[in-house]
């Protein structure tokens, strides 16, 4: 046993760093696998985006009712003899969507709407296998950091659901005798907006997982708590005005009235309110949809002004420059809604309006991300 040492007694070398601090400690979690965890996640939102483009065309080509039944194991292997391909189409024969608008079809019309849908229902699947691989590969791996095990489970969750309302949306349009010939607008705007929830929780966790865990702790400690509140309505807004644009396309709104700034011609556009009872007309009369829809827009926009010359004010740079970002992207977006107006929407006009919905959708996510956790500059670096 060693005896008492004087407070002026030199201490030797191996002591001190055997007794040295070991920095990052808070970082390492259950192995450290914040970096390999956030690479898994960016490719799940890529396959998420993806899943928003194919869906998309899948509904401007009108191929979302080209299958007619749920099958989430067997309805991965697409037809394969001609034998099979003819009992698909004898099965879309059935619903109201050939009956009254498709009957010009001969197989190999049909053959390029399945096509379509079998993509988007397969791309919803490797989605699925992505998350689930990934998730028990770190978690039996020991890599999954303190307090991330909920989490990470919460998107495969929320990938379930979206599937189980996928066959809900499509179901509403595979009918016989009811006259309907697409889904209900009503259900693919619960799809819509439940993908762009889905986009929003993986961007988060993306950035969240960009920085180290005792950068987070200490940046929090300088939230911009009237900005982080102004952001999140921001946001908000933003994801009504996408739940809107759902029921634009629902109903086909979007080539209802292709001029502008005015809309058939006035400023309220004609036999707005022809529907009864009255509250139809505000979700399935095409004048009125695409009327809100444009109004939300520039009321989009003018509270994205406001929010940004309120980030002007952050004493943070890359919270500036993050708000700079997200007005340009509103303004473009606004542009380019009147662009896909005015040319009645064509199919690659109306994607692209789509895809920027994403990137704005993210970037004001971003932007709301740096006012909670605010990345500090140095006045050397202002």
């Amino acid at each position: 046993m060693s005896g008492k040492r004087s407070i002026f007694e030199e201490v030797p070398e191996e002591a001190r760093t055997e007794q040295s601090v070991q920095p990052g400690m808070i970082d390492r979690g259950r192995g450290g696998g914040r970096r390999g965890i956030r690479a898994w996640l960016i490719l799940l939102f890529a396959l998420v985006v993806a899943m928003i483009v194919v869906g998309g065309l899948t509904r401007l080509t009108d191929s979302g009712l080209s299958i007619t039944e749920w099958r989430p194991v067997t309805g991965a292997i697409p037809p394969m003899s001609e034998a099979d391909w003819q009992a698909e189409f004898d099965k879309y024969k059935q619903i109201d969507q050939w009956r009254i608008q498709n009957q010009w079809m001969q197989l190999e019309d049909f053959k390029s709407i399945y096509w379509w849908e079998w993509g988007h229902r397969q791309l919803g699947r490797v989605v699925g296998l992505v998350w689930a691989f990934g998730f028990l590969g770190f978690l039996l791996a020991r890599k999954v950091p303190a307090g991330w095990t909920g989490r990470l489970i919460l998107p495969g969750v929320l990938g379930g659901v979206q599937g189980a309302i996928g066959w809900w949306m499509v179901a509403s349009g595979v009918t016989q005798g009811e006259g309907m010939t697409s889904v209900a607008s009503y259900r693919l705007a619960v799809h819509l907006g439940l993908a762009f929830v889905i986009l929003g929780v993986l961007a988060w966790y993306i950035f969240m997982l960009g920085r180290a865990e005792r950068d987070l702790m200490q940046a929090r400690r300088a939230k911009e708590a009237r900005l982080f509140s102004l952001s999140t309505g921001l946001m908000h807004f933003a994801f009504l005005q996408i739940v809107i644009g759902a029921f634009v396309a629902g109903i086909d709104a979007g080539r209802s009235f292709t001029d502008w700034p005015l809309i058939g011609g006035q400023i309220l556009p004609p036999d707005a309110t022809v529907l009864e009872p009255m509250w139809r007309n505000f979700f399935e009369s095409p004048g009125l949809v695409q009327f809100i829809h444009r109004c939300a827009g520039y009321l989009l926009l003018a509270f994205g002004v406001f929010v940004w010359l309120r980030g002007r004010g952050s004493a943070h740079p890359q919270t500036r420059f993050a708000f700079n970002v997200v007005l340009a992207g509103l303004s473009l977006q606004v542009v380019l809604g009147i662009v896909t107006v005015i040319y009645a929407a064509p199919w690659q006009v109306a994607i692209l309006h789509q895809l920027l919905a994403v990137g704005v959708w993210t970037l004001i996510l971003r932007a709301r991300f740096l006012t909670a956790y605010p990345i500090a500059t140095s006045l050397r670096g202002v």
